[in-house]
């Protein structure tokens, strides 16, 4: 019988540059580790053989009891402001195996989480919890269901060991996948604690692994390039956050990636009643990272790498700072560019209008009033079920504002079956729902893992507006406003 080969196909180029952006380091062995869940579709992109990964050898690798064929494990260094508060951090609890060259030559991150301490763990254990690693994978995949730029999570293993927080928990291992690691906090640890010609290094390396071919005239200033392109990608990540009501909950600078995608789902949530001042993360107690703050934060954490970048956009300190106030006062517009864009596709509007925006902003400023349900309203109109709108139904303008809408609505020279297909596409049936995801790790910390499952197939194509997804779409009988989340370290 020939050995199934997993398929690892490993290069370590973050581990080639300056030695102070990282620390060589192992991964803690476990007990007894075994498999939880396993991403079949992540494997298949990766290049990786799916029933290779099931069995014990690729399975001591996913718990840090060995490690893949290339890889040589380091911890990245980084600094992070946290709540406004720089500190000098790097991954505590996680390590990176390598970088996977998938067979159509990409280049993915792939990092346990979980494995022990590092040079970093300031204390910790380095360790994590199950429950939390299996909330970061079902997030991770509903928000790459939903079209957001996103970490993914490629498999979770327990480890046979308790990990010690408030009470015992079941310890696990997570494996994640990423475009990279590289986050503002990386190049605020660069400028903070490295050489002028450490940060130089990792800019071009971000520049050549996430924009390399950003850089096309000679006389282009390619660190001025790079923040641009941070920028350009941030502004289209938050719109997308906004879009179907979700909070990450934590947005730190090191929290925040140079690839543009969605990173670390510790007390992150979807709001359910439409509150900008929603904050789900029990320690965000003055609301920094509420719903309706976090484009100016996304704006705040890009303000500080570019003072992290400025030694290299120009050697006149007034100049550099003068190229990176003109790059980020283009934030604000992309961002609303891409807010906006998405909220007439919320609303079937194909073209452009100059009322658009109040129009959308009426509806908002009601919803808040009334508490309706941010994904179900949104649902509602896309099928033209105004009966299922009571609260809305309920406000004294929203007759009027309904009128408006749908005269809008035919005006455009889209037909009304482009308008309702447009909306099919941009507002999801389900979402993560709170007692959802609670309801799937409740049962899964007790072995059962067949209600996450299917609450994964269910979030796979939440655009898919099917009969099963409905059943996911109803509220908990309870509202949950005082939901609360935790960083699950």
């Amino acid at each position: 019988m020939t050995e199934l080969k997993a398929g690892w196909n490993l290069d370590n180029s973050y581990a080639r540059l300056s030695e102070n952006l990282f620390a060589s380091v192992s991964p803690t062995e476990v007990e007894e580790p075994a498999l939880v869940i396993l991403n079949e579709p992540v494997a298949a992109s990766l290049g990786l053989n799916a029933d290779a990964l099931r069995n014990s050898d690729s399975v001591a690798i996913f718990a840090g009891n060995a490690l893949p064929d290339g890889s040589e494990p380091i911890a990245q260094a980084y600094g992070g402001h946290q709540f406004g508060h720089f500190n000098r951090l790097g991954d505590g609890r996680a390590l990176l195996l390598g970088e996977q060259i998938t067979p159509n030559g990409e280049r993915f991150d792939i990092q346990l989480k979980g494995s022990g301490r590092t040079p970093y763990s300031r204390g910790g254990d380095g360790r994590a919890a199950l429950g939390p690693m299996l909330r970061e994978y079902i997030i991770s995949e509903a928000m790459h269901g939903l079209g957001i730029p996103t970490t993914r999570s490629l498999a979770v293993v327990t480890t046979g060991e308790p990990v010690y927080r408030e009470t015992p928990l079941p310890g696990a291992v997570l494996t994640r996948v990423a475009a990279s690691h590289l986050r503002v906090g990386t190049f605020q640890f660069a400028a903070a604690w490295g050489t002028r010609e450490d940060l130089r290094e990792l800019a071009d390396y971000a520049l050549q692994r996430h924009f390399p071919n950003a850089v096309v005239e000679e006389g282009d200033n390619r660190y001025q390039v790079l923040l641009r392109k941070v920028i350009e990608r941030q502004a289209s990540l938050i719109a997308k956050w906004q879009l179907v009501g979700f909070i990450h909950g934590v947005m730190n600078t090191d929290n925040m990636t140079i690839s543009g995608e969605t990173i670390d789902y510790g007390p992150c949530a979807f709001m359910d009643a439409f509150d900008p001042a929603t904050v789900f993360s029990s320690i965000d107690t003055q609301g920094r990272y509420a719903y309706v703050n976090q484009p100016r934060i996304g704006g705040w954490n890009l303000t500080r790498l570019a003072e992290a970048l400025l030694p290299l956009l120009h050697e006149n300190e007034e100049e550099a700072v003068k190229l990176a106030e003109d790059e980020l006062q283009q934030y604000v517009d992309w961002y609303h560019q891409h807010w906006l864009a998405g909220m007439r596709a919320k609303l079937g509007l194909a073209d452009h209008e100059e009322e658009d925006e109040e129009l959308i902003e009426e509806l908002l400023i009601m919803m808040q009033k009334t508490k309706a349900d941010y994904t179900n309203t949104f649902v509602a109109l896309t099928f033209d079920r105004f009966e299922d709108l009571p609260e809305l139904q309920a406000h004294e303008d929203f007759a009027a504002w309904l009128d408006r809408w749908l005269v809008r609505r035919g005006r455009q020279a889209a037909s009304l079956e482009d308008a309702h297909d447009l909306m099919r596409r941009s507002n999801p049936a389900v979402i993560p729902r709170n007692h959802r995801v609670e309801e799937a790790l409740s049962a899964a910390i007790k072995g059962d893992y067949s209600v996450m499952e299917q609450l994964l197939r269910v979030l796979a194509h939440p655009y898919a507006h099917t009969e099963e997804q409905a059943e996911y779409a109803v509220l908990p009988e309870q509202p949950n406003c005082n939901y609360r989340t935790f960083c699950g370290t």
